[in-house]
């Protein structure tokens, strides 16, 4: 087991300094280095905003605003404990937070007429509706019961990955995802069940 994690910390330290090695190469304006980091994370920043906003003009626009806060930190880019795409992760994640808050706040005003559009509106104001509730709940979260939660269902991320990019074993990770599910059906069960989806399922380990 020493030996293992022995390997698994040299491979992490690696590849943070791998990660401030790109990012100095960004602040330069390399060229090469910004496509190579848009290539890596651009999926998954993409992928997550729109499962939390369920809009994908402004799942774009999150991701736009993401990649433009990376590139003004790249000259001053410590790794620290978290590789770029964790770090890149919770940057979209706050963003939603952002909007999702935002719609709540923000009165919504008779819809425009444009009947052959309204089954796609209403699937996505419901989305939108269902995904700022979820949201909500999970801001009442301790941080890493809600950043576990988050990278497994939102980023659908398999838990030696998720455990991986929080630097825990999966055995922790499991722990987390099982006490954070356990608060949001605490949260959630009573006013609106079908909003826990899969959420409730218990966590699985990869092969």
């Amino acid at each position: 087991m020493a030996r293992n994690d022995s390997h698994t910390g040299a491979a992490r330290a690696a590849g943070l300094q791998a990660d401030a090695e790109l990012m100095a190469r960004i602040a330069e304006g390399d060229s090469a280095a910004i496509a190579a980091l848009m290539e890596r994370a651009l999926p998954r920043v993409l992928g997550l905003a729109r499962r939390m906003l369920g809009d994908p003009v402004e799942a774009e626009d999150v991701a736009q605003e993401t990649f433009e806060r990376t590139w003004r930190v790249a000259d001053r880019w410590r790794p620290g404990e978290a590789r770029i795409e964790t770090w890149m992760s919770r940057i979209a994640i706050n963003l939603c937070h952002d909007r999702l808050r935002r719609r709540r706040e923000t009165p919504v005003a008779s819809p425009p007429e444009r009947a052959d559009a309204a089954p796609r509106s209403d699937n996505v104001i419901a989305a939108g509706q269902a995904s700022a509730r979820v949201i909500e709940a999970l801001s009442e979260l301790p941080e890493r019961q809600r950043t576990a939660i988050e990278l497994c269902h939102f980023q659908e991320m398999g838990n030696i990955e998720a455990a991986d990019m929080l630097d825990i074993s999966v055995e922790a990770l499991e722990s987390l995802l099982a006490r954070g599910r356990r608060k949001l059906r605490e949260l959630l069960a009573a006013e609106a069940p079908e909003l826990i989806g899969d959420l409730a399922a218990p966590a699985q380990s990869e092969g």
